[in-house]
């Protein structure tokens, strides 16, 4: 039988059963192969119940570092049967399936073209411990000892990982090992060790640090100076509130006096909790709250009052499936348009897109800065693949000389020497007027913050002359704002180009691996990465220069391509929409066979190298 042979280049997908301990080994078996210097990326798909449904979770090897999924499965851990059909479908020709053998399957079960790998992890487990709990627990151990012998993983780095693990605990060390003895001492006397895919010892990871984009934008948040966060809890952006009260607890508690320097309040729901949050921002805190979909929704109401009183807050989306309830624990890239019109009335809110928790953390940072000089939400969209997965990424980067950009603010001494202060007074043509802080002036500076319309003077009206004044006036900022929000970046083919593509994202990782498939198989394209909204002009120069151009993206309803059309001003014609939502991440293989099936059916018109 045919069997996959590869090194240092193979997917690995563990199925579980939700709340059987798993996750934990499986993360074990993922950071012992980056600990021998070989990048890897995790996914964790699981289900939203407590227990019981399918979890899956897997881990891409890759040697170059290519960190998006790939597509299909090399060796499959099957340890639900409930999910093995399913699971066996998956695995590629050649491929490998892992499983417990203590009792056994009929031949209809297996495929011919699969290799089939027997370990008997019930049998082992009922031998040697009495507890049933202990019995779940270290057969997941287990299998990762025997997964040790097949893939040459050094046993050595998994029992450091495991002193790590238990440091203060050692009496939990011990036997842990010695599970992990036992699976590996049992393929090595019983299958052949090691698999035609296996790991070798690289150095291909450097000084990249293995984070995932929750706990990065919370650090994000703390280096941007957020003394404020308002949340309720929400899957999958919890983790990020969590994250932020472990940093606040570190970074932001005076070390002479003990008293906190932040104020973190869960509210009782999600309209709650931004009130909270533009409440500080009004009062010059800069506050923030997470949440995902069905909590901007709840929202919106207050998003607009933000928005048409100018005050700033920062609101991280970590966007999961929908609409509804949807899919809590999946991933989309769902809300692109319900944030960039949230509100009732005429709305445009700037959105920030970061592909990785690197950009989660330089994004959060930067929000809080757009927030204060624009007086206006800013929302980072971030999503379920980014916040919850760890990912391998640069060191985080502070320049510690940066100085926060507060925006207009209208002080004590301006308000003294008796300057023209009008709340929505347009001096520059920017669009964006002074602000104060209350309590600035004792008798000047006060205005009304108010919903309803007003004039320049913050003084209540309902002439349509004010009205359209102030509506054209918040267009200018949004103007504005095209030259502050960070840029799109332009990935140039190697080669003349006939097509274009624009992503964004948690998009990019598999975006990237496609484009340099692609570019193997003759098909070269001219890529744009959207890192913004508002769009700048690059974007509709970058679609005029190409007959066609794909925006991929994972949601049904091409999202970004409708904002694109609405807001970019760019032919609808040339658009090609490559759209994923089954709510597990994008694929290089689905994006790389949707381009390349379009791309065969296009006319042959002149080719254009984008960049050069």
């Amino acid at each position: 039988m045919k069997k996959i042979e590869a090194i240092n280049d193979f997917v690995v997908k563990f199925a579980n059963v939700n709340g059987s301990g798993s996750a934990s080994a499986n993360e074990l078996f993922a950071r012992s192969i980056l600990r021998m210097g070989i990048p890897v990326s995790p996914r964790n798909i699981f289900p939203s119940n407590i227990q019981g449904l399918p979890t899956w979770y897997e881990v891409r090897v890759n040697e170059s570092g290519y960190q998006g999924r790939r597509g299909g499965v090399d060796l499959m851990i099957a340890m639900n049967p409930q999910t093995w059909d399913q699971d066996l479908k998956e695995v590629e020709p050649g491929g490998y399936m892992f499983y417990d053998n203590s009792k056994p399957l009929p031949k209809s079960k297996f495929r011919e073209d699969v290799n089939a790998l027997g370990v008997p992890l019930t049998e082992i487990c009922n031998a040697t411990y009495s507890d049933p709990r202990q019995r779940q627990l270290f057969k997941n151990i287990i299998y990762v000892g025997a997964l040790s012998a097949l893939l040459e993983i050094d046993p050595s780095e998994i029992e450091r990982l495991f002193s790590e693990q238990y440091k203060g605990k050692e009496a939990l060390l011990q036997p842990n090992i010695k599970a992990l003895r036992l699976g590996r001492d049992y393929a090595m006397k019983n299958l052949t060790c090691p698999l035609g895919i296996r790991v070798r010892r690289a150095s291909n990871v450097g000084n990249k640090i293995f984070v995932d984009g929750n706990s990065a934008t919370a650090l994000g948040a703390i280096y941007g100076g957020a003394t404020v966060c308002a949340w309720y809890p929400i899957t999958p952006s919890s983790s990020l509130a969590e994250a932020f009260i472990g940093q606040c607890q570190k970074h932001r508690v005076d070390p002479a006096t003990g008293k906190h320097r932040y104020a973190i309040i869960q509210g009782e729901d999600e309209l709650a909790s931004v009130g909270i949050a533009i409440g500080a921002g009004w009062n010059g805190a800069r506050a923030f709250t997470c949440t995902s979909g069905p909590g901007i929704s709840l929202m919106a109401e207050f998003i607009g009052l933000a928005y048409f009183a100018e005050i700033p807050v920062v609101i991280v989306d970590v966007q999961r499936g929908g609409p509804a309830t949807g899919m809590p624990t999946r991933t989309q890239q769902s809300d692109v348009l319900a944030c960039a019109y949230a509100s009732h009335g005429d709305t445009k809110h700037v959105l920030l897109f970061p592909e990785d928790p690197g950009e989660c953390f330089e994004f959060a940072a930067y929000a809080f800065d757009l927030a204060d000089r624009l007086q206006t939400p800013v929302f980072v969209m971030s999503d379920l693949d980014i916040g919850m997965n760890t990912r391998l990424t640069n060191p985080l980067q502070w320049d510690d000389t940066r100085l926060y950009d507060r925006g207009k603010v209208m002080g004590y001494a301006e308000l003294e020497a008796g300057k023209d202060f009008g709340r929505y007074l347009d001096v520059d043509g920017d669009g964006i007027p002074y602000r104060t802080y209350p309590g600035t002036h004792p008798a000047r500076g006060a205005y009304f913050t108010r919903g309803t319309t007003k004039d320049r003077y913050a003084r209540y009206s309902e002439a349509g002359p004010d009205y359209v004044d102030n509506m054209q006036r918040l267009l200018r900022k949004l103007e504005t704002a095209k030259n502050l929000v960070p840029k799109p970046v332009l990935y140039p083919a190697d080669k003349p180009a006939r097509f274009g593509a624009i992503f964004y994202g948690s998009t990019s990782p598999a975006m990237q691996e496609a484009l340099d498939v692609l570019g193997s198989r003759g098909i070269h394209i001219n890529a744009l990465r959207v890192r913004g909204f508002p769009f700048q002009e690059e974007i509709a120069d970058f679609v005029a220069a190409h007959p066609w151009v794909f925006v991929v993206e994972q949601n049904r309803d091409a999202q970004l391509k409708t904002l694109l059309v609405n807001e970019a001003r760019v032919n609808a014609s040339r658009l090609i929409p490559v759209l994923h939502y089954d709510g597990t991440p994008i694929t290089a293989r689905f994006i790389t066979d949707q381009i390349a099936q379009h791309a065969g059916a296009r006319t042959v018109v002149p080719l254009k190298k984008v960049g050069a």
